[in-house]
């Protein structure tokens, strides 16, 4: 039985109530229940931590000191534990240097690929580079005119820090008389030192040989050209003086038996997998180093506020500074707003777009009179206009001042880099290809952004071409493109490992991302689907896969994939448990537990667990009643109307991405829905385009709004609140209370008793963050941190305070017969009780209990809360704000991590703040939360190129009828 099973037994992880169960091994194991019910206490901070430990503990002590290790779970024993890997929601990556396909490994293959087999071109004149002889290369000094002197130089060090005594030494011995050393000739002479310093960089090169072109010189030329190209390890500068110039210069020229482009003259180094890296020195852009963007100033940072005018200070970054700068650049205005006939009380943007352009970059050779007063007279000055940017670049540059190059930065916004335009790397790399002509007008025409930035000289795809292609056309072109039969044997593994990581991306519904997303862009389910597509071709057999909802963020049709994903991860001889509440998935599972029957101290114990069938006849099992149908979200009797009375919110032309220049209406005052299948372009519509524009005009951000002619309808807004799922903190000192600000209240509550008065006590003094009320051994964590030499730290309960966070003499102040401590262990639903007579407290706590968190303590860490807790902490934060019935809530996948039940309360909470006549904009794929919306916007009709338009806008209704809606299809069964 051992071996069939994961025997836990006595689990009491957070609000696990000491549970014992037998899961299944070789099986697709779901487990379900309330959000806050325990799930993936049981899942991740109990099995997944337990395995992970018990890994680390095989190795040795002087591994374990370089791995995270984790706390022993609080459980008596888990037995048939397989080595455990867990694929989670959380998105690590926080480096702007990965992407997808460095990620995923495809990247390392195909720098393997192109460095071997790709056809390297000269990027100034796109023709193939080629190898060159000692013959090609003697050839070549020959075709210079007769009676020119040539001296042939040899690289011996290039751009190295040392004295290199022993270097000069040695050439001297090696007979060679001169040399050149950081661009100066010297002698070689015995007992003669040449001094450098050895903290700078140089550079030393041999002159092997001093000639003049002539017909007789082809033999000694050569012997010349091969000890030069011996030393300097295949390449050699020729220093050449044309008769015909009375000029002493030296022309230089640089030759090789590498590559070399018979066009331009250029040689180049032989490419290696390294040169493809833009992490290495070798091939990255050495503008941008490799990030593909840089930071420029925006001019719609510099001038945040349109509507103002020069005189009123549009120009912000011009606004701050001494008060001789002001009054500087107050003149430099008048003379520019003079010259060209402007007015400086006229609008930033009712001024003419010439003159707009002129201010921001300057008036290039034309100058401009200007008057400055100096030493107490009026003088004047003729020069050309620098402009506003181009003056705060050079200002940026030159300052030594951080805290002038921090107030600079603020105008400042990431571009592409001008140098690589954004593609990561040195030309010479990008214009080593594979393929054709006719493959780069079909490939890179039709990408999502629907131009390339390639460049249009050299034939065939560059890596980063490739990688700018979505997942299902890198897999198309992989699998058409041609090679001869040696290239075929050089390459054939490192394709086929490449099209295989490619068909697990597209097995897991991810063919619509391009490989040169970037991975702090993914959203929470598509990072957890590209590690899901990696361990698949990982292979691994007998290991334990937990996955936290792998279907967040995919439309339903794309779920069988996934579904047909994990069964094949099982098939394989892996052992799969899943944290989900999709019902296609729950259905299709070995073995489901569900966990509750509430949340928190409600939660934590097994429902009921077995076959879904086992489970189906369950009566009291809350996921067993809705998947009955026992229980069922309805649909809504009346819908909120579009009018003209409430307006609508319109987005013209907006073409950010694979948008197709589409124009979209949201009415005001009530519940939009977007959707549409994964890739389709709804994130870029209502994240990149609505809230970016929105923050952008009303709060300054740095972040740039999506390509669009316009956004009509802002001014019957007064502001726009994104509420998602992140955490509400991410200490264990912020809690519900903190975050809600209830604290305040109940601080100054206690501050304002009788007792606390006669002490002098203030607000402060009860909080556990500030010298004076808190424990000092414990600095008001209630908690001491030891740390273990090779093991993880323990964690003891205080013994100053007990783990009450404060000391003896805040704690003798009681409000009816409770000191702060104790409030903050009060649930919400007892502080509803506790505080009715004080409304400032008892209705934020009514709200939170509204919204069904009743079960939660005030003070309860906020690391401890789930996603949808800390979501629905947010919403009742807003409901108890007064509202204007004017805001804007915009909620990406607000389901994630939420059961059936807490959908159900989830949509109660929205219609509240939709009553209050707010409006709510919502990407989402739960059909629950569709039916009930009063409009939808489908967008599709597939992913990435294929999508990127509005395939129907209604009623969910109206967007049922619609054939070609793949949302209305799936709508239609809901609807009944």
């Amino acid at each position: 039985m051992g071996k069939d099973f994961i025997r836990i037994g006595g689990a009491r992880e957070h609000n696990l109530k000491n549970i014992t169960i037998n899961i299944p091994r070789d099986k697709l194991v779901i487990i379900t229940g309330v959000s806050g019910s325990g799930k993936s206490s049981l899942a991740f901070d109990t099995i997944y931590a337990e395995g992970q430990r018990k890994y680390v503990d095989s190795l040795s002590a002087y591994a374990r000191q370089f791995l995270d290790q984790m706390q022993k779970p609080d459980v008596d024993y888990i037995e048939g534990l397989s080595p455990a890997i867990a694929i989670e929601q959380r998105n690590s990556a926080t480096n702007p240097r990965s992407i997808i396909a460095t990620s995923t490994e495809i990247y390392d293959y195909l720098r393997l690929l192109f460095a071997n087999i790709g056809q390297a071109h000269c990027p100034d004149s796109g023709q193939p580079i080629t190898h060159q002889s000692t013959s090609d290369i003697v050839d070549r000094i020959l075709t210079l005119p007769p009676r020119t002197k040539v001296m042939i130089l040899a690289p011996i060090i290039r751009e190295g820090k040392g004295e290199f005594r022993d270097v000069l030494e040695r050439l001297g011995r090696e007979g060679f008389v001169r040399a050149r050393v950081d661009g100066e000739m010297v002698e070689l002479a015995p007992n003669t030192r040449i001094k450098l310093d050895p903290s700078q960089k140089h550079t030393i090169e041999v002159v092997v040989d001093r000639l003049v072109i002539d017909d007789k010189i082809r033999v000694r030329l050569s012997d010349s050209v091969e000890t030069a190209l011996k030393w300097g390890e295949g390449v050699l500068l020729t220093l050449s003086q044309d008769p015909t110039q009375n000029s002493a210069d030296w022309k230089e020229t640089l030759h090789s038996n590498r590559t070399f482009s018979p066009a331009t003259g250029r040689s180049f180094e032989p490419v290696t997998p390294k040169h493809f890296s833009f992490n290495s020195p070798s091939g990255a852009c050495p503008v941008c180093h490799g990030l593909g963007q840089k930071l420029i100033f925006d001019p719609q940072l510099v001038v945040p506020d349109p509507a103002k005018s020069l005189d009123e200070g549009a120009i912000l970054a011009w606004k701050r500074g001494t008060k001789r700068m002001i009054v500087y650049y107050k003149s430099l205005l008048r003379a520019i707003a003079a010259a060209f006939g402007q007015n400086l009380e006229t609008p930033f943007k009712d001024l003419p777009e010439d003159f707009k352009k002129t201010l921001f970059w300057g008036t290039g050779e034309k100058e401009i009179e200007f008057h400055f007063w100096r030493a107490g007279k009026m003088s004047k000055v003729t020069k050309p206009f620098e402009g506003v940017i181009p003056n705060l670049s050079r200002l940026y540059v030159e300052s030594e001042s951080e805290f002038t190059k921090n107030r600079l930065k603020s105008f400042m916004s990431p571009m592409d880099c001008d140098a690589c335009h954004g593609q990561r790397l040195k030309p010479e790399i990008l214009a080593v290809t594979l393929g054709t002509m006719e493959d780069k007008a079909r490939y890179l025409t039709t990408g999502p952004s629907g131009k390339s930035l390639s460049n249009p000289l050299t034939p065939g795809l560059s890596i980063m071409d490739l990688c700018s292609l979505t997942i299902n056309a890198a897999d198309q072109f992989l699998s058409e493109l041609r090679l001869s039969s040696f290239q075929k044997a050089i390459a054939d593994e490192v394709i086929r490992e490449v099209r295989n990581r490619l068909g697990f991306l597209k097995n897991v519904g991810l063919g619509y991302l391009t490989l040169n997303r970037e991975s702090i862009t993914l959203s929470g389910g598509e990072a957890q689907r590209i590690r899901l597509g990696t361990q698949i071709g990982a292979g691994l057999v007998g290991v334990l896969y937990i996955l936290d909802e792998p279907s967040i963020g995919l439309h339903q049709r794309d779920n069988e994939r996934l579904l047909n994903t994990l069964e094949n991860l099982r098939d394989l001889g892996n052992s799969v448990l899943v944290v989900e509440h999709d019902e296609d998935t729950m259905r299709k599972a070995d073995y489901l537990i569900d966990l509750g029957p509430g949340a928190g101290v409600r939660g934590g114990e097994v429902v009921v667990a077995g076959t879904i069938e086992e489970v189906l006849r369950h009566p009291s099992s809350l996921t067993a009643n809705y998947l009955r149908g026992d229980l069922s979200i309805p649909v809504p009797r009346k819908r909120v109307k579009p009018s003209v009375e409430k307006g609508w919110l319109t987005i013209r032309g907006a073409r950010e991405n694979n948008l197709q220049n589409i124009t979209a209406r949201i009415p005001l005052g009530a519940m939009t829905c977007v959707t549409g299948v994964s890739g389709s372009g709804k994130s870029t519509l209502v994240d990149d385009t609505i809230r970016r524009g929105f923050f952008r005009a009303w709060y300054g951000s740095k972040e740039r709004p999506g390509l669009c002619d316009g956004i009509d309808g802002m001014e019957l807004l007064d502001k726009v609140i994104v509420i998602d799922q992140t955490p509400i903190g991410r200490t264990p000192r912020s809690n519900p209370a903190t975050y809600t600000a209830i604290f305040n209240q109940i601080r100054d509550l206690f501050s304002k008793l009788p007792s606390a008065r006669v002490r002098g006590y203030n607000a402060g003094r009860f909080s556990f963050n500030v010298k004076g009320g808190r424990c000092e051994k414990c600095q008001g964590d209630g908690l001491i941190k030891i740390e273990m030499h090779f093991l993880p730290p323990v964690y003891v309960t205080c013994e100053a305070c007990n783990g009450k966070r404060y000391n003896r003499e805040t704690l003798e102040i009681n409000y009816k017969g409770l000191n702060i401590a104790d409030v903050l262990q009060l649930t919400v639903d007892e502080a509803v009780t506790f505080f009715r007579s004080i409304p400032q407290i008892y209705e934020p706590c009514l709200t939170l209990a509204e919204v069904g968190l009743g079960y939660l303590q005030l003070g309860q860490s906020a690391t401890t809360l789930s996603g949808g807790e800390a979501q629905r902490i947010k919403l009742a934060a807003e409901l108890s704000r007064k509202s204007t019935g004017r805001t804007l809530y915009i909620l990406d996948e607000p389901t994630t991590g939420l059961h059936f039940h807490d959908v159900a309360k989830l949509l109660e909470v929205l219609n509240k703040l939709k009553i209050a006549g707010n409006t709510l904009l919502i990407i989402e794929h739960n059909l629950d939360v569709i039916k009930t919306a009063d409009w939808v916007i489908d967008m599709g009709p597939e992913g990435g190129s294929g999508g990127g338009r509005i395939v129907a806008e209604g009623t969910p209704e109206e967007v049922a009828k619609c054939s070609s809606s793949f949302t209305g299809w799936f709508l239609k069964s809901v609807l009944k």
